[in-house]
């Protein structure tokens, strides 16, 4: 989301440009090209069952956007490709809409293998491709295709056993059995707005769960969701694209209105015949999870009601679908989904993760929901994969540093700790990702130092092998622009409540003494984020930074990792306390000697998009230029299980609704503001610009606009694009602030 500028600074004499490499300031063209400054890293990674690989995704040489599946052997310590996309494909994916949709919500923006499974064997690769399936066989290295189908096929998997596969067509159960081939459709419709096995849009936007259906260990079972979305208003949709326009009939969910209605069904394999579980006689619910018992006598599965202030463990049993309740959840405000149930002892204890201290932490449960002890505690949370090994628990938390994210250890008997044992060594951000057996881990490191590492590690912490190093040595991408790379620095400060807030700030390298810098304010602000941390940054920071603008991001009240007290200080109260706090940030910044207190802008896209809008409006007289890509304007337009999270029904009190809309402040515009939207958004739907620009046009207010014909919500779907988002928003900084 910015502007080009060239500044490439070459340190002269011949001898020096001879022997020593070129210092090289970033810009706008050559953090877009086709190179990844950032380095090589590899996505999807998969332990394989054995332990003996790591598969993963890798961007091909030919086309960036299109993903290879790869493997690294752990024994011979080397990675080697298993399958090029384009082999199969010969070129460009052609996607379903559904298909299109689909990987929208999963935040999927690639093409050619975005996913696969392992057979349980460890001898077989499933993965789709162009609406097919293909196996891939360690042991011949070759693909065979699968199916050949004139529908796209999605959600596919081997079971537990190996002995199917299973696959999603036509919002239908498939298997296939692998020895005879046979395949076997295993759900009806009755209607085209039943849907089998699938996860509706609100589960795979909201929830953060992309499937609808799961097997037994034993695979005698498939418990599935079926939902009815008829209740939903269908609208016609625009996708104006280069040459025309689509109008596409879909059934979006807005605050206020109906839902999908859902069941959750328990399909005996072998007959077909499915037990249905009585949900309740409230409909109006969500279905966010749903796991097997190891034993495959049953399983659990969690009802949210539609307040999102109660979440209910249930149990129901595989042969009879009865139901007992084991736990419940109760908030004053929301309760945050996570993935925290994991069944231990065979089924007879799990672990569980809840809010209810106000922070988030584990909980140690015998299977009929008795209380063992609460296994770690203090105004820190756990987010992050939970493992059993030897008796301890192992799990991601941010216990020592807000600004990082460590892997930690705690008994599992004991009393609840405090200051649970880190395992993770370096400072800065650890993603981790255990296997289903042995006591490796893969470990995505980051540091405002260092891009992405990827390495593999034993329970002790200890690095035993590099899967991708992306050490910055003089054959990096990034190397020729390190001697000019600018750190950023971390800090606090209090608002008026003392509630502390984290800031990263960069700074313009070598400032001239008395000289005072523009600031651009990089924000998101939305509940369920955290943008300041220990991470390699965003390279558009850097470019704005070498350039001279001072770059600030701060985590107001609403945003996550610092409890619920902090987070909820937004309930019923969007667009307010996030604004004010913003107004602190600022109000410090001029305070420091080498900043302008009258060239602040504000850049956002999303929720921060409307941030910028609120600050724009709200604080007139602090942020004089402002950036907003696809804002949210009007709350009633986005959907039920995120703003009704925050603001309740609409039925309920239509006042909050409109005191968070942009609406009521626009005469408060002072500055200069440019919208960007892309026209084929299904997010956030153009609605919310068109309404917003209508206004403005109403009122004779003047602003800048930018629209990005068959864009998504993801502006800059591809590199030349990516860099027109850019340089059109830096120019605008550029012209402004200068």
């Amino acid at each position: 989301m910015y502007l080009f500028r060239n500044m490439i600074i070459v340190l002269a004499s011949a001898s020096i440009f001879l022997c020593t490499a070129m210092a090289a300031s970033l810009t706008i063209k050559q953090i877009t090209e086709n190179v990844n400054l950032n380095g090589s890293i590899p996505g999807g990674l998969k332990f394989s069952p054995d332990g003996a690989r790591v598969t993963f995704l890798r961007s091909s040489v030919a086309d960036e956007r299109v993903l290879d599946l790869w493997e690294y052997n752990v024994a011979e310590k080397i990675s080697r490709l298993l399958v090029k996309a384009t082999d199969i494909t010969g070129g460009e994916e052609q996607l379903s809409e559904i298909e299109r949709g689909r990987r929208e919500r999963m935040r999927i923006t690639n093409f050619g293998i975005v996913d696969f499974s392992w057979s349980k064997d460890g001898k077989k690769i499933l993965f789709p491709l162009g609406g097919d399936l293909y196996e891939y066989s360690l042991a011949s290295q070759s693909t065979n295709r699968l199916t050949n189908n004139k529908t796209f096929v999605s959600d596919s998997r081997f079971s537990p056993q190996g002995s199917y596969i299973s696959y999603i067509e036509n919002n239908n159960i498939h298997i296939v059995n692998v020895n005879s081939k046979v395949i076997q459709t295993m759900t009806y419709s009755s209607s085209p707005t039943v849907k089998n096995g699938v996860a509706e849009f609100i589960a795979m936007e909201e929830m953060d769960r992309d499937t609808g259906y799961w097997w037994s260990e034993d695979e005698k079972y498939i418990a599935y969701i079926q939902f009815d979305e008829k209740n939903i208003d269908e609208r016609g949709r625009y996708e104006v694209i280069r040459d025309g326009f689509k109008v596409l009939k879909e059934r979006y969910p807005r605050a206020g209105t109906s839902n999908v209605t859902v069941k959750l069904g328990i399909m005996e394999v072998a007959s077909g015949q499915t037990k249905w579980i009585n949900l309740g006689d409230n409909k109006d619910i969500y279905l966010p999870r749903v796991s097997w018992v190891p034993n495959s006598s049953g399983i659990f599965y969690q009802i949210q009601n539609r307040e999102q202030n109660r979440l209910d463990l249930i149990y129901a049993d595989a042969k009879t679908a009865n139901k007992r309740t084991i736990l419940i959840e109760h908030s004053k405000t929301w309760i945050n989904l996570n993935h925290g149930l994991k069944l231990i002892k065979n089924g007879k204890e799990f672990l569980w993760q809840s809010e209810r201290t106000g922070f988030n932490h584990l909980y140690h449960y015998k299977s009929d929901g008795k209380l063992i002890n609460q296994l770690t505690d203090g105004d820190w949370v756990v987010n992050g994969p939970v493992k059993l090994a030897n008796d301890e628990i192992y799990f991601s938390a941010n216990a020592d540093d807000y600004l990082e994210r460590h892997l930690y250890k705690v008994p599992l008997i004991s009393d609840k700790q405090l200051r649970p044992e880190k395992v993770s060594i370096r400072a800065g951000w650890h993603t981790i990702n255990f296997p289903d057996e042995g006591n490796n881990y893969i470990d995505r490191f980051s540091s405002a130092d260092q891009p992405t590492q990827v390495s593999i590690h034993n329970l002790s912490g200890e690095r035993e092998l590099w899967i991708e190093e992306n050490k910055i040595n003089s054959d990096h991408p990034y190397s020729a622009y390190l001697g000019q790379h600018i750190k950023p620095e971390f800090g606090k400060i209090n608002n008026k409540n003392g509630d502390e807030l984290h800031y990263r700030m960069y700074k313009p390298e070598n400032m001239e003494p008395g000289k005072k810098y523009p600031v651009i304010f990089a924000l998101y602000g939305g509940p369920g984020s955290q943008l300041v941390r220990n991470v390699w940054g965003n390279l558009l920071h850097q470019v704005w930074a070498q350039d001279g603008y001072v770059v600030f991001t701060l985590d107001n009240r609403g945003t996550s990792n610092k409890g619920t007290k902090f987070a909820g200080a937004v309930y019923h109260h969007l667009g307010d306390v996030e604004v004010e706090d913003q107004v602190v940030g600022a109000n410090y910044l001029k305070t420091l000697d080498f900043i302008d207190g009258d060239k602040i802008a504000v850049q956002g896209h999303s929720y921060g998009g409307y941030m910028v809008l609120m600050s724009m409006f709200k604080a007139a007289d602090i942020f004089k230029v402002g950036v907003s890509g696809a804002p949210v304007t009007d709350w009633k337009l986005y959907d039920t299980h995120y703003t009704e999270r925050f603001l309740g029904q609409t039925s309920s009190d239509e006042g909050l609704y409109e005191k968070s809309s942009v609406f009521p402040y626009i005469n408060g515009l002072k500055g200069k503001l440019l919208i960007l939207h892309g026209l084929a958004d299904d997010n956030v739907l153009f609605n919310h610009t068109s309404m917003l620009i209508d206004e403005l046009q109403q009122r004779a207010i003047q602003f800048d606009f930018m629209a990005y014909p068959g864009q998504t919500h993801r502006l800059g779907a591809d590199r030349m694009r990516q860099r027109h988002v850019y340089e059109t928003q830096k120019r605008y900084l550029d012209d402004h602030l200068k």
